[in-house]
């Protein structure tokens, strides 16, 4: 019971860290670790254990779902070249400089060394979009952020369970190659199948709270048959969540849509808050079994590791770029204009903070694993330290950077928007009723305002204007349900049209009602 109202209060302050972030310009993320933190402190805060394999389904598999389901696969092919770099690349290199570093001055077998290093490569762009999103910056940039945040999750874990497979001794690492590649191919196929065979039954279901709990059991149900069958979990939850995104949205009701978005956004959000509770209670566990001079080396090795991780990030990202805008050289112009610029490698090398991922598979190392404390410690110094130090001195760094402005997203909005208004004016031609001259007119302006390149600014107005007579609309509404004009049952009716039309008015939601 302590457990349940410490997790209840802790999520009421999670709220007021995520509305005070928004204040400041900072990662969420960044002060959840804060807070995580301050649990060791606490007083009587209890101490728990969590089943490994259960840590892992609990929280990855629907993060890692919720990433993937968002990633372009578009975005993924253009800048393929980018996120081999860094989603294989960075993650084998820091790997290695930190397996070394746990093998020399920790004394941590081979295989052990090597799931720390696993556990601490992989960056979560959780924290960095959540900063990002607030600035224009380069689509190329947050592209790459956001498709190297799903794919190096795949490439850490993948060595993690391997590494952690032969520390046990379930496993040799010299006979892992065949068992990668096998696992690989199997997840990729076995991913895709399931994805489709989701859709069958997800089709069938109109009801949307029904819908989103199919989803939920489909996800760590995919979890578990791809561990039984000895596949690689996350590259078949990667694999079916693409596999979905691709499909699914022609197939559901915006009501499902809009229903199961708000359900997910906010699943990850709670999952995110447990999993730094966990890393308080356990890191307080940690702290005091490491008493005495062991507690000293440990907080030391802790801070080399930290150290380790960002400057290798950097050195790789930075040396990578280097390569490629040398070889642009030589390629045509588009290839020269893609090529990543010095203070774009440094705002993706800065953009390095480990989240989840690495929390989780931290936490999820079995009790017996070789070197599991100072292992779990240096991973929590990695996420803390990272967070805290590089999330907190992003919007900064933006600033003294001075990236140029990217309206790419707008661009593409604009034409999307003109081919999709036209389309509904063709539908529409032969329909001659007043109240098809009335639709066919709002196509029509709509189109007219997209058609216009020049003004940028044109469709934020139109938006912007929409979103403030919005306004006007629901406080009249409010006004007639509380002179009795209309009853509940209208009120929410006509409250739901207009949630409808102000979700139309506000992608992303960037755009804020006017104020008188």
């Amino acid at each position: 019971m302590a457990l349940f109202e410490l997790t209840l209060v802790l999520l009421l302050i999670a709220v007021a860290l995520t509305a005070l972030s928004r204040r400041l310009e900072i990662p969420y993320p960044s002060l959840l670790a804060l807070a995580g933190v301050g649990i060791a402190f606490v007083p009587g805060a209890p101490t728990i254990e969590i089943d490994p394999e259960l840590a892992l389904a609990l929280f990855i598999a629907p993060v890692l779902l919720d990433a993937a389901y968002d990633t372009s696969l578009r975005d993924l092919n253009r800048y393929r070249l980018s996120l081999v770099l860094l989603a294989l690349g960075a993650v084998i290199f820091t790997t290695a400089v930190v397996a070394f570093v746990g093998w020399k001055m920790a004394g941590l077998p081979i295989a052990a060394a090597i799931a720390l290093g696993a556990i601490v490569a992989p960056p979560d762009a959780v924290a960095a979009s959540a900063v990002l999103g607030q600035f224009k910056v380069p689509h190329r940039i947050t592209a790459i952020l956001q498709g190297e945040s799903l794919l190096n999750d795949a490439t850490a874990l993948l060595i993690y369970r391997l590494a952690v497979s032969a520390a046990i001794g379930a496993i040799m690492l010299s006979n892992a190659i065949p068992t990668i590649l096998l696992s690989t191919i199997g997840s990729l196929v076995a991913g895709y199948l399931l994805g489709r065979f989701s859709l069958l039954t997800l089709t069938r279901i109109e009801d949307a709270a029904s819908s989103t709990v199919v989803q939920f059991a489909g996800t760590f149900g995919v979890w578990i048959l791809a561990d039984r069958l000895g596949l690689s979990a996350i590259i078949t939850i990667v694999v079916y969540a693409m596999t979905l995104a691709r499909r699914a949205p022609r197939r559901m009701s915006a009501r499902r849509r809009v229903s199961t978005y708000s359900v997910w956004e906010s699943a990850v959000f709670v999952l995110n808050v447990l999993a730094f509770v966990l890393m308080g209670l356990q890191a307080r566990s940690i702290v005091g079994r490491l008493a005495g001079d062991g507690q000293g080396e440990a907080f030391v090795f802790a801070a080399t590791v930290l150290a380790v991780v960002i400057v290798s990030r950097l050195a790789w990202v930075l040396g990578y770029g280097v390569i490629i805008r040398w070889l642009a050289r030589f390629g045509s112009e588009d290839r020269r204009r893609e090529a990543p610029s010095v203070r774009g490698g440094l705002l993706v090398g800065w953009c390095g903070m480990r989240g989840l991922v690495t929390l989780v598979a931290a936490i999820a190392l079995p009790a017996n694993f070789p070197g599991r404390d100072p292992i779990v410690l240096a991973a929590f110094a990695v996420v803390l330290g990272t967070l805290v130090l590089q999330g907190m001195t992003l919007k900064p760094l933006l600033k003294a950077l001075s990236l140029d402005p990217d309206t790419t997203v707008d661009r593409e909005v604009a034409r999307a928007r003109v081919a999709i208004m036209q389309a509904a004016l063709n539908v529409l031609s032969g329909k001659t009723s007043n109240a098809a001259a009335a639709v066919r007119e709002q196509y029509t302006a709509q189109r007219t305002i997209a058609e216009n390149p020049e003004n940028a600014q044109a469709a934020t107005e139109y938006d912007r204007l929409r979103l403030y007579a919005i306004n006007s609309q629901r406080d009249t509404l409010e006004e007639l349900r509380r002179n009795g004009t209309i009853g509940d049952e209208a009120y929410h009716r006509l409250e739901e049209e207009i949630d409808w039309s102000e979700l139309a008015a506000s992608p992303a939601g960037r755009f804020q009602p006017l104020t008188t």
